[in-house]
């Protein structure tokens, strides 16, 4: 068995994004209290709705930094653990922003959190705020090992939104490489936040998986509303909802509940 199927056991799972509110070291930021308490209450939108899993980003930390602070790891660490702790039904996750994904297993390893989402994987790409991104998906994986966290899944993005590709090539073959370098699920995006990627770009990847041989999920990372649940959640493996979700940077229970409901009428 994968070790995403080990995390997540469901054919079409659904993620829910927490965007927290600025961490303790940002001058707006409500305290390390609150912020608990702000993931707790998402976590419990999203378990009422029925949502297999919840993400946790550090969201409204702007500017964003490249690679975390220790004081983000930290803060990103007693978040995250609240959640562990409170969650009944939905597994815990976690991804700190902009890039830092080893960081995100080092939050992982100290509370308990079962996956990462990862926006540069596999390909070269670049943003004119912050150059071009640091890529080692070797690194990643060897430092999932050095943490002893063989059971914490990396879902991979592919040609992520907001970014530029430095090495052009099809979106079928950034899936191929991503499934081949031993990404746990492969996340396609939109241009940007929420936008939707295509029917034709989340079977683009599902043929680039193909083609590398491995069993690896597609999952929709963007744009996923109740108006094109239907035609989209139909060619992946699940989908990644944050935007759709949120009234007042807090997840909407209605919202949350509506797409459930839309995605099992058609299933």
């Amino acid at each position: 068995m994968s070790r995403f199927r080990q995390v997540f056991s469901k054919d079409k799972i659904l993620i829910g994004v927490c965007h927290l509110p600025p961490l303790p070291d940002y001058p707006d930021s409500p305290g390390s209290d609150a912020l608990c308490r702000h993931a707790q209450d998402d976590l419990a939108t999203l378990e009422a709705a029925g949502f297999d899993a919840i993400l946790i980003e550090n969201e409204y930390d702007r500017p964003h930094r490249v690679k975390a602070e220790p004081t983000t790891v930290e803060a990103m660490t007693a978040v995250t653990q609240s959640v562990c702790e409170a969650a009944a039904s939905v597994v815990v996750g976690c991804e700190i922003l902009l890039n830092d994904p080893c960081a995100s297993l080092d939050v992982c390893k100290a509370s308990g959190a079962r996956f990462i989402r990862s926006d540069y994987f596999i390909d070269r790409m670049s943003r004119p705020e912050y150059g071009e991104f640091e890529i080692d998906s070797e690194g990643l994986l060897e430092h999932r090992d050095k943490l002893g966290l063989s059971d914490v899944a990396i879902l991979a993005d592919i040609q992520v939104k907001f970014a530029t590709m430095v090495e052009k090539r099809p979106l079928r073959e950034s899936a191929r490489m991503a499934a081949l370098g031993e990404a746990d699920a492969i996340v396609v995006t939109g241009d940007e936040t929420g936008s939707a990627p295509t029917v034709y770009q989340l079977r683009d990847a599902r043929a680039g998986v193909v083609a590398s041989g491995r069993d690896v999920p597609v999952l929709l990372g963007s744009g996923l509303d109740t108006l094109n649940a239907y035609d989209l959640v139909a060619e992946c493996d699940g989908a990644i909802v944050g935007t759709s979700l949120m009234r007042n940077r807090r997840i909407d229970g209605q919202q949350a509940r509506a797409l459930v409901e839309e995605i099992q009428r058609n299933s």
